[in-house]
């Protein structure tokens, strides 16, 4: 089993090319860091610059264990205590720094757009208290006059899903149900689809020929009196009755005249 390595592997590497003379290998080997990374802390080329950490001041490592590995280049250092490990106690959200003064927007959003939603579910979801979400309800917050409600997922104070989660769960407890859209049923079988779908097409093909007729029958009407009029016919053909208004054409009482 590998042994832990130290709380601080970078800057225990920096502090022992600093003060001992061991290897590269054996360094990078305790602190569980790649040789080619320690050779850049010595040379001074790392990205980061790391402030020393002392293991031996730390129990990590003693002086004998220093001089051992000093003496022989092939030995392996072993860890005399090794750190406790660190774990986050139990508490609200955390939240970065730099988000933390957009809180009270993402909370004033909260109040605003869903009051459903308790103080200890807007509390455990913004990770903040109840004190600040009271006095940003009772308007009594000491930058009550900056405060915009913005969404806090914008804000990156949560996720969409964990907002949602919190919302429906708020409003199953509180019996609030949002109503289904109504849907618009078609009552109408498939087969009654299809024949009117077909009666359509038909009368659409019908009235496209009967144009096709009409437009036809006025080219030829057209042609006729282009041809009348160079031969100096006085007498025009008749105009077809798509192009006969109600004075021109004959009635039923009207008889033509001999």
């Amino acid at each position: 089993m590998a042994q832990p390595t130290p709380l601080m592997p970078h800057a225990t590497a920096t502090w022992l090319v600093d003060h001992t003379g061991l290897s590269f290998e054996q360094i990078a080997e305790f602190c569980g860091l790649h040789i080619l990374e320690v050779q850049a802390m010595a040379d001074d080329l790392a990205g980061s610059k790391y402030t020393g950490r002392d293991p031996v001041h730390a129990g990590e490592l003693t002086l004998a264990e220093i001089e051992l590995g000093q003496a022989d280049a092939t030995y392996s250092l072993k860890m005399h205590k090794a750190p406790v490990e660190v774990t986050r106690t139990k508490g609200p959200r955390y939240t970065p720094v730099s988000k933390r003064q957009d809180k009270p927007d993402g909370i004033a959003w909260i109040l605003r757009n869903h009051p459903e939603v308790s103080d200890a579910q807007i509390s455990k979801l913004i990770g903040t208290t109840r004190n600040t979400i009271g006095a940003i309800k009772e308007r009594s917050h000491w930058n009550i006059q900056n405060i915009q409600p913005k969404d806090p997922v914008t804000l990156g104070l949560c996720s969409q899903r964990e907002l949602d989660a919190v919302v429906a769960k708020a409003a199953k407890r509180a019996g609030i149900v949002e109503e289904a859209a109504p849907v618009d049923a078609d009552a109408r079988s498939d087969k009654d689809k299809l024949i009117e779908e077909l009666q359509a097409e038909r009368e659409a093909n019908v009235k496209a020929a009967a144009e096709a007729a009409q437009e036809a029958e006025a080219e030829a009407w057209l042609a006729a009196k282009r041809a009348a009029e160079e031969a100096g016919e006085d007498a025009a053909p008749a105009a077809p009755d798509a192009f006969q208004t109600p004075e021109t054409a004959p009635t039923d009482d009207e008889t033509p005249s001999e």
